[in-house]
């Protein structure tokens, strides 16, 4: 039976791997992107359950050196198994019940070959130890990797940003979104004189010999590989706590020495409203256990679960600036506001596929909207919302291709917003659709999850299928648009869009009136609205991010 279950296994391998060899041709990815990015049986036949991240930090050399233990549960019988490290850092070995096991490289990915098999159902560990110089970042968070820089006082100031890039840049890991480790602890040793701030909670100091100190951080909580994070710098730290809708959060704020007294005044700003806003569209924080912290970072930002990085120069705006360019954006600290709304959005609810990083993105970049309807009211949201679209492209679908970790086009932001907001015009009852925001982070909390899932939702609780809809706004450029002509006295209209029978319903009105909702289809049908003309017809272009033509 072993046998049979190895040979399936293998076969199903080589076909997996097939099917992504012709899908990286088609789209001209690598064999690397490949192995990052599908799940082959290599990938899937071990689940992660717990991770002992050991790592020292050598910052004159700019090098890692360490090990990672993998705790897992075998979701199938297996006698080979694939992680990953980036080809430039070096496996020294890997060990599993005291033996060293045989393995091979291939780019990013490290195969290794256990001696006897392990049983589906079984719960085993092996330890990566490893080492090297880490992909130094250029342009953090963008270009991933480590920042190696200095504070104002010449102190040494080091971070990690990997999203897109892969955690593999920096630590041994099964890099792919889909399968979260249940809990971790991060143990990072540093130079005298600094401070290492990882996820979650600080277990432990250690004092080392010839002055190294060593810093357990414990998270209790689901968390994905890039989010898992050191910062080391000359940091000092103040706490607070909320008492939210799951009791008290704990917030730690860890800030060089320079920016303690401003980090006071602009933290305690933006935090708490931060909070209680997102927790009531988006339900409970999702990381009580692990607590709140917002950590100074020498890039711009990165939602470092439970373990924000903040990099915004303790100001409104997005570097001073407001990328709605309608005031709104400036009464609020994006960086704060977006990042830690990615707890909801990203951290708990995290997509399967790097493709459908639009689940991250859209949510949050709504979640900004949101917290300004909090603040000053839902008219100016709507303002925000319209001045996001500033941004959008319109240069590609915003789902990118499945299995060759590829993201989709950027308008996964600003676009996905808007189609958010398109979404609860739709719906017309605002509670309902704050329910169903909630409902959300509720259902799938702590899962990693699909496109599909996700509108599946929606379309069950709000009681309409909005599936063309999402499908339009996500998997194709072109944004849907309304003609209008006029024959023989009667008024018609009709949607032009890629989808087959798209069919969103629109609001519209005669100029002066109220507005009421139309489903045209994609063939022309009579505008059943006294009085309408093509000349007096208005259609919500402010709410909608819709073309409208008049023949």
């Amino acid at each position: 039976m072993l046998r049979t279950l190895l040979f399936l296994a293998a076969f199903l391998g080589l076909s997996q791997t097939a099917s992504a060899q012709l899908l990286q041709a088609k789209l001209g990815a690598s064999r690397a992107d490949s192995l990052r990015g599908t799940l082959t049986p290599l990938r899937t036949c071990y689940d992660i359950n717990y991770y002992h991240l050991d790592v020292t930090l050598n910052i004159e050399n700019r090098s890692l050196s360490g090990s990672n233990l993998f705790r897992f549960t075998a979701t199938q019988d297996f006698t080979r198994l694939q992680f990953d490290l980036f080809a430039n850092l070096t496996v020294e070995k890997v060990v599993h019940k005291d033996q060293n096991l045989p393995f091979t490289r291939e780019a990013n990915a490290v195969f290794v070959t256990f001696a006897q098999p392990i049983r589906k159902g079984s719960r085993d560990e092996f330890t990566v130890f490893y080492s090297g110089k880490p992909r130094v970042a250029e342009r953090a968070p963008w270009d991933g990797g480590l920042v190696f820089t200095k504070d104002a006082n010449g102190k040494p100031w080091v971070a990690t940003a990997c999203q897109g890039l892969g955690a593999s840049v920096w630590w041994p890991t099964k890099d792919h979104q889909a399968d979260e480790v249940d809990s971790m602890l991060i143990s990072v040793t540093v130079p005298q004189g600094l401070k290492d701030v990882s996820n979650g909670r600080l277990r432990k100091t250690t004092k080392l010999k010839g002055g190294a100190t060593r810093f357990d951080w414990a998270v209790r909580n689901p968390i994905n590989n890039y989010d898992v994070a050191l910062n080391v710098g000359d940091y000092t730290s103040f706490v607070d706590s909320y008492t939210g809708e799951k009791g008290k959060l704990t917030l730690e704020y860890w800030v060089l020495q320079e920016n303690l007294a401003k980090a006071k005044t602009h933290f305690a700003a933006n935090v708490k409203p931060m909070l209680k806003s997102l927790e009531h569209w988006f339900g409970p924080y999702p990381f009580y256990e692990d607590g709140y912290k917002l950590v100074d970072a020498p890039h711009l930002g990165m939602e470092h679960q439970s373990a924000v990085a903040y990099g915004n120069k303790y100001q409104n705006g997005y570097l001073g600036q407001d990328r709605s360019a309608t005031g709104w954006g400036m009464k609020w600290d994006f960086i704060i506001i977006h990042e830690s709304g990615h707890e909801w959005f990203g951290n708990n609810i995290t997509s399967k596929d790097i493709a459908d990083m639009w689940i991250h993105e859209a949510f949050t970049t709504y979640s900004e909207a949101l917290f300004t309807e909090s603040q000053f009211g839902k008219a100016a949201a709507q303002q925000y919302i319209h001045g996001q679209r500033r941004n959008i492209q319109n240069d590609g679908a915003i789902i990118g291709p499945y299995g060759v970790n590829q993201e989709g086009s950027g308008d996964m932001y600003d676009k996905g917003s808007n189609l958010l907001n398109m979404v609860r015009i739709i719906i017309n009852d605002d509670e309902k659709w704050r329910q169903i925001l909630r409902g959300l982070g509720k259902h799938f909390y702590h899962q990693t999850v699909t496109t599909d899932q996700i509108i599946g939702y929606i379309n069950q609780h709000s009681g309409k299928n909005l599936t063309k809809v999402f499908d339009q706004y996500l998997r194709h450029p072109s944004i849907p648009t309304l003609e209008i002509r006029q024959e023989e006295g009667q008024l018609l209209v009709r949607w032009v869009a890629n989808v087959p029978d798209f069919d969103m319903p629109v609001r519209v009105r005669v100029k002066g009136g109220q507005y009421g909702f139309i489903q045209p289809g994609t063939r022309f049908q009579p505008v059943e609205i006294p009085g309408a003309t093509k000349d007096n017809l208005e259609v919500d272009t402010f709410n909608y991010y819709i073309g409208v033509l008049v023949d």
